[in-house]
């Protein structure tokens, strides 16, 4: 499902729900890509915010509970893009900070957090910026 909606402070918010499997994470790598290009950023950054997008959405479905989905909520504004990758856990655990995949995370788009819920959600949020203005 993909649902789309303007508020006053963002710009677009986009969020998609797919089955928490590696199967379908290439719908969500091109969405990525294409919401990013909406918003001018330059070649080099989509790729790093697809790849890291890929990451995050991968080290959640590692540990997702079974027929959990994994819901991406992209808010565009207009320097920078925010997600917010989710899925229910099957252990609750945090991915590590310490991490080689984590260091990527935090390399290519700058900002990355991770949080969990009382209800075994956990979410990665990344957040990145266009590095020029147009």
């Amino acid at each position: 499902m993909v649902a789309g909606e303007r508020t006053r402070d963002i710009e677009d918010l986009v969020i998609l729900t797919l089955p928490a499997s590696s199967a379908y994470l290439s719908v969500l790598r091109t969405l990525t890509a294409g919401l990013a290009a909406q918003l001018d950023f330059t070649l080099d950054e989509i790729e790093d915010l697809r790849i890291a997008v890929d990451e995050a959405c991968a080290m959640l479905v590692i540990d997702a509970a079974p027929d959990a989905d994994v819901t991406c909520r992209f808010q565009l504004e207009s320097s920078l893009i925010r997600v917010d990758v989710a899925a229910r856990s099957n252990t609750t655990r945090l991915p590590a900070r310490d991490t080689f995949g984590w260091t990527v995370l935090s390399a290519l788009v700058g900002e990355v957090d991770v949080t969990s819920d009382e209800n075994d959600n956990v979410t990665i949020r990344l957040i990145k910026r266009r590095d020029k203005l147009s």
